[in-house]
């Protein structure tokens, strides 16, 4: 009963009311004789309500973060942490702005490999727009709020994409010698962000976090249900897969 209610409640939120509507303007369509409209408008309704579920973002989120598995006796130099996000001016424990879901689970990572380690931490990530602030300050905070000496950060706060991440993080472990950089980012971003280091002429271990999906993938009733975090999820892996093609083909 639960499950049901859930799914009805899917259907009379967005995105899920539009493609009702949209199903529902095909069949007028459809009975007053106006059958290729009909066809048009239920193909990329049925295309949106793909899109829509869970089962499909899943399958391509899941894609993702299967290319790269963390070893499992990390071992490294330097921890090189990418941004992914923050917020300028609201209020944190101690001070003013703070790092989206994503970069805060790059950071709890990080930090629980500097203490297995205890190598310096490379922050990345510099201010994407003008909401933003400098994810590399607000990280190098947190850090040293959750006990990592000041010695060991050492902040890049001027990429404002992942080109720019490999880029400048590239110049640091040259200048300073490092030989095996440790790569955090998100599951679903380490391929590309990989792809990137490579062609600065560095290799990296990879340390995949922020999962979204499990490994081993069961289905269950609910991933058929529309929701805005599916679509969300499509768009990820979709956009993603599309810059990871610009990246390797188009160098950029």
């Amino acid at each position: 009963m639960i499950y049901f209610l859930k799914f009805c409640a899917s259907l009379i939120l967005p995105p899920g009311i539009f493609i009702v509507l949209f199903f529902f303007l095909a069949y007028c369509c459809l009975k007053n004789a106006q059958v290729r409209l009909a066809r048009t408008i239920f193909i990329l309704t049925l295309g949106l309500y793909i899109c829509s579920t869970n089962l499909f973002a899943g399958y391509l989120m899941g894609k993702l973060e299967r290319d790269y598995t963390p070893p499992l006796y990390p071992a490294g130099d330097v921890i090189v942490m990418l941004g992914g996000g923050a917020t300028r001016d609201t209020p944190d424990v101690s001070g003013m702005g703070g790092l989206c879901s994503i970069p805060s689970s790059r950071l709890l990572t990080a930090v629980r490999l500097q203490r297995k380690l205890h190598v310096p931490i490379i922050v990345s990530g510099g201010a994407a727009h003008a909401a933003s602030a400098k994810e590399a300050l607000i990280a190098r905070r947190i850090l040293i709020d959750l006990g990592v000496p000041e010695d060991k950060i050492i902040v890049e706060d001027k990429s404002l994409n992942t080109k720019q991440n490999a880029l400048f993080c590239a110049k640091i472990i040259k200048e300073r010698d490092f030989s095996e950089p440790l790569l955090v980012t998100s599951a679903f971003h380490m391929r590309r962000a990989v792809l990137n280091f490579k062609q600065q002429g560095i290799n990296v271990i990879a340390y995949p976090t922020d999962y979204t999906q499990n490994i081993h993938r069961s289905f269950y009733l609910s991933q058929l249900m529309p929701s805005g975090e599916a679509l969300f999820y499509t768009e990820t892996a979709l956009q993603e897969n599309l810059r990871y093609l610009i990246t390797k083909y188009l160098k950029y």
